[in-house]
């Protein structure tokens, strides 16, 4: 083999070191986090790129990475055919884009291009233009073997849970990858190379030293640079996403930039095998790969551009699709309420989450019984907390994952009023020696089945007693939803043990309990208010964070419901909330209780500590919440495969047998069909069915005189449901690449970090196909969110004028942003569109 293209690199001088430097930062300031399993949020895998048109980062990410943002034609084309879009939308869809209508585009061009591929013309990367094999059609392509090969060196690398031997990490990930390829004599059969690994002396020593030498030797000019690097993480968009949530998670703690080097690295590592593929070919056909190669990107600006231009049409089926899904929404949403005689006295309040599953929960208990209200407010109530379970070294984060925890939550042990125990200190140390030897045990149990030798002969030891989960999957019961975080502690403690905040001072936690109930905006406590979180409840499942809530951390909401419930009955808090002008009645008593969104039942919490009148109270309401659970179950057995006319008792037995069922691929739906999130008082959405489809987040603006709340609520909660919303969208658009794929083909990587569908490939990020597909068609329709809020103009230009990234997300076609507009002449709604207000107008034919 001949080398002359690969002879070591000479040293750049400082402009171009610059250079490289600012190409591999922007590459690399693309990626967007993914989080890990068991803290599974939601992520809008584009987050990185909002500050770019919605239509310029599809056609970016169609040529440098051959993934689709909008939905697919075929998708569109069948909705056509079923007449979910028709001529109306289309026609005001292209009345919508200014593009659309210079470029002189009508409905006959729209429909023609559904017939036609969506061919954006993706750019080469040098792999590409090496792998010239005649044989390559008979073995994995280069990409997909190089792929493979980083994937699997990246799983061992950051391992730090699953297994038993742990790789040294001191040196980094670019050098722990290159003394692993010196090893690794698979790979050369993979690609067909079977003499690869004389040539792995041609690596770059260093990650620096991989990045300049592709760079300089390419012969590429330096304005693509930062588009070439990023194809290249594309590649490997999983673990770059993975490795991109490292430096978040640094970022958050407060450390230098630059701390958390291994995204740089993984760059470095598929950069340095160009150079290890050039060795293997000779200098003529490496020279023709080098031409090739310029030759492609040297039209890379008009290719984007190109691609951004033959997308119009796509945009335009986008906005359709979204069309018939908002006529109806406005059409609701601008219903005038009958009048109705004077409701009696709110008994009850109940404060949900915003998730869209809380909505038909809400609209159900409010049809059985006047006397309950029901609010929505963010799941995490407002509490920026981690929790540490009693007795354990985890922490984990129970807030929105663009924040950091400022408070801590732990366990205590506290016995009911009157109970006969110990001191609460020995209690305490009773209920933590107990739990810790316990896990010990377990963990002892669990390791005799990781050692090779003692597999076989534990299985034996175990005998009839190990197919007991087994045996509990193919006969799933109707078992309660379990509590990961009292795994361990004996059934004595168990009931004893309460999250509640830890280090916090008197006048910190009456400042933080002002803070929630403003922004709850509670005026009148009812005599009961419970605050309800949700979760889910599934077996053997991977993703089962994603279905918790998918805002804070993939965690329940029972730790933040049960620790401010508890701040709020307390007597010195409440006697702190007095001296600032917050009165609660002594016959006011806060219930947490959590919504499980797989049976849609609601259990309360800590009902031992509450007076009797509380609990009587409690108690009464059970029937009405027996009831309104019965009314969404059938109104969701549909979608599930069930029969919504059978008994009640029987529907309810059935979805708790899917909930514990291990091979359930579909235990509920989560957030699926999520289109739109609305800020307003109730009365905008009472009594009004939203299919399940709406964040609902009460907002009245007359109790928001400096628009504080509103800002909050602009630049959180808006920001996680758009993130929600744009998680399902990229699953559904493109379920290959920003999607997990088929979950039964799912393999757990690191014991946190993520799936590998299969054995191998790169690490799978978004939501499995299962998730959005009932095997025969998408359940999740790719809508971006429309967000309506009921608010001054003034007042919602003030938060956009403040804050870029709001104003990214509207200004670039993120999200549609609309609003109430109250006349004498009845309600109306506007939407913003690049700075100005118009009447939304959604004709029907």
């Amino acid at each position: 083999m001949n080398t002359p293209t690969i002879d070591a690199p000479l040293v750049p001088s400082e402009s171009v070191l610059a250079e490289v430097e600012q190409a591999c930062k922007r590459a690399c300031q693309a990626i967007a986090p993914a989080w890990p399993l068991d803290r599974a949020i939601a992520v809008n895998p584009h987050w990185s790129r909002i500050g770019m048109p919605l239509r310029r980062v599809a056609a970016r990410m169609a040529v440098l990475g051959g993934i689709q943002v909008f939905p697919t034609r075929e998708q569109q084309h069948q909705a056509w055919q079923e007449g979910r879009i028709d001529a109306a939308d289309v026609e005001h869809a292209l009345r919508t884009l200014p593009e659309a209508q210079a470029a002189g585009l009508a409905l006959p061009d729209c429909l023609r291009a559904l017939l036609e591929p969506a061919d954006a013309g993706r750019l080469p990367l040098l792999i590409d233009v090496l792998d010239t094999d005649p044989q390559r059609q008979e073995r994995l392509s280069w990409r997909q073997a190089i792929t493979h090969q980083v994937s699997q060196t990246c799983a061992a690398y950051f391992d730090q849970h699953q297994s038993d031997w742990q790789p040294e990490r001191q040196q980094g990930l670019y050098a722990f990858w290159r003394e692993t390829l010196q090893h690794d004599h698979g790979i050369g059969l993979l690609m067909g190379l079977p003499d690869i690994g004389r040539a792995v002396h041609a690596l770059p020593a260093t990650a620096q030293e991989a990045e300049h030498w592709v760079l300089t030797r390419l012969g590429l000019p330096p304005s693509v640079w930062a588009d070439y690097l990023e194809a290249v993480l594309l590649t490997v968009n999983g673990w770059a996403s993975w490795c991109a949530y490292l430096g978040w998670q640094a970022n958050q703690e407060g450390q230098a930039p630059g701390s958390e080097p291994h995204l740089r690295e993984l760059l470095a590592i598929r950069l340095a095998w160009g150079a290890l593929l050039l060795e293997c070919k000779d200098d003529g056909t490496a020279q023709q790969a080098f031409k090739a190669l310029q030759s492609a990107w040297a039209q890379a600006p008009s290719v984007l551009a190109q691609a951004e231009q033959s997308l119009l049409v796509d945009e335009v089926w986008q906005v359709a699709l979204e069309a018939g899904y908002q006529r109806t929404l406005a059409q609701r949403l601008l219903q005038q309420p009958t009048p109705q005689p004077a409701p009696p006295a709110v008994e009850v309040q109940a404060v949900f989450c915003i998730d869209v599953r809380s909505e038909p929960m809400r609209r159900a208990l409010e049809g059985v019984s006047e006397r309950i209200q029901t609010l929505g407010f963010a799941g995490f109530f407002g509490l920026p907390v981690a929790y540490t379970p009693l007795a354990t070294p985890a922490r984990r984060p129970q807030l929105p994952g663009l924040l950091a925890p400022a408070m801590e939550v732990v366990d205590c042990v506290v016995p009911p009023p009157g109970a006969q125990q110990m001191p609460d200190a020995q209690l305490q140390q009773a209920a933590a020696g107990s739990r810790q030897e316990r896990l010990a045990t377990a963990e002892q149990w669990a390791g005799a089945t990781r050692w090779p030798s003692a597999a076989f002969s534990f299985v034996e030891a175990a005998g009839w007693g190990y197919l007991g989960r087994l045996g509990r999957w193919l006969l799933p019961s109707q078992q309660p939803r379990a509590q990961d975080h009292l795994a361990g502690l004996s059934p004595r403690y168990r009931p004893l043990c309460r999250p509640q905040l830890s280090g916090l001072e008197l006048e910190a936690q009456v400042g933080l309990a002002a803070r929630v109930l403003h922004a709850m905006g509670l005026k009148h406590l009812a005599p009961l208010v419970l605050l309800v979180g949700h979760g889910s409840q599934s077996a053997n499942n991977a993703h089962a964070a994603a279905l918790d809530c998918g805002a804070c951390c993939g965690q329940t909401g029972e730790v933040n419901a049960r620790t401010l419930a508890r701040l709020l009955n307390a007597p010195d808090v409440r006697q702190g909330l007095r001296q600032r002008g917050v009165e609660l009645a002594e016959s006011t008593t806060f219930v947490a209780a959590l919504h499980n969104t797989t049976t849609d039942e609601i259990e309360g919490f800590d009902l031992d500590l509450l007076a009797p009148a509380a609990l009587q109270q409690w108690q009464t309401l059970q029937a009405e919440l027996l009831l309104a659970g019965n009314r969404v179950r059938r109104e969701r057995a549909a979608s599930l495969g069930l029969d919504a006319q059978q008994v009640a008792s029987e529907l309810l037995g059935q979805l708790r047998r899917r909930a514990n069922d291990g091979a359930q691929t579909r235990p509920e739906w989560g957030l699926a069909g999520n289109a739109a999130f609305l800020m307003a008082p109730r009365h905008r959405s009472r009594g009004m069915s939203l299919d399940g489809r709406s964040f609902l987040h009460d907002y009245n603006a007359s109790q928001d005189a400096d628009g504080s709340v509103l800002e909050l609520l602009m630049t959180a909660p808006m920001l996680v449901t758009h993130w929600i919303n744009w998680q399902y969208h990229a699953s559904t658009c493109e379920p290959e690449r920003l999607g997990s794929g088929n979950k039964v083909l799912h393999n757990v990587v690191g014991g946190t970090m993520g799936v590998f569908e299969g054995n191998g490939g790169d690490l799978r990020i978004g939501l499995s196909k299962q998730s959005l597909h009932n095997g025969q068609r998408w359940v999740h329709e790719p809508l971006r969110l429309t967000v309506v809020i009921d608010a001054p103009q003034q007042a919602i230009d003030a938060v956009i004028a403040r804050h870029p990234v709001v104003r990214q997300l509207l200004d670039n076609a993120w999200l549609h942003l609309w609003r109430f507009d109250d006349s004498a002449s009845g309600t109306s709604l506007s939407t913003y569109q690049h700075g100005n207000w118009r009447p939304v107008r959604l004709q029907h034919s």
